[in-house]
């Protein structure tokens, strides 16, 4: 490979957020090199948001089996035990992307995403705690990131009358 085509590849992956593992992954998985279109569809399928793939190594320090455990992590809430014949339904989702390319909706149907696992599991919601994350307020554009997805956040939970309590 040429120095033009390292730099246009280390280009194209930037785009994709895909790392050098991960395409070589792929090449291995395709048995020959992606096309774009490929490219796009791996890296949406490995992007934080579908795949948690910076967040798993984290979540999994917490338990996932024990007595107290209704239900551990998979496609819906997860659901503990809490004592006189009731459980405590909670979700966690990560809208990164969504919330730093339109922060408004963004974060509105990452909440969305919260409340529709959590009546999956047939439980009722009953609040909303945001854990946002974002660099310096000093910055113009990261401040403006904040503001509206709280704005957000704090939208789609009035609309169905549950309460965004913190974040």
């Amino acid at each position: 490979m040429s120095n033009q085509e390292e730099k246009n590849l280390k280009k194209v992956l930037e785009e994709n957020d895909l790392t050098d593992s991960e395409y070589k992954k792929i090449i291995e998985t395709l048995k020959r090199e992606p096309n774009d279109v490929e490219l796009g569809l791996y890296s949406a399928m490995w992007s934080e948001h579908c795949s948690y793939k910076s967040s798993k190594p984290v979540l999994s320090i917490f338990p996932t089996q024990a007595e107290w455990v209704l239900f551990g992590p998979g496609e819906n809430a997860g659901a503990i035990d809490i004592g006189e014949g009731l459980a405590m339904t909670m979700k966690i989702e990560s809208h990164n992307h969504p919330s730093a390319v339109e922060p408004f909706h963004g974060a509105a149907t990452g909440s969305g995403g919260v409340v529709r696992d959590i009546l999956a599991m047939g439980a009722r919601p009953v609040a909303l705690l945001a854990s946002l994350r974002f660099g310096s307020l000093e910055d113009s554009h990261v401040k403006y990131l904040v503001e509206e997805a709280a704005k957000g956040l704090a939208f789609y939970g009035n609309n169905i009358e549950v309460p965004t309590i913190g974040g």
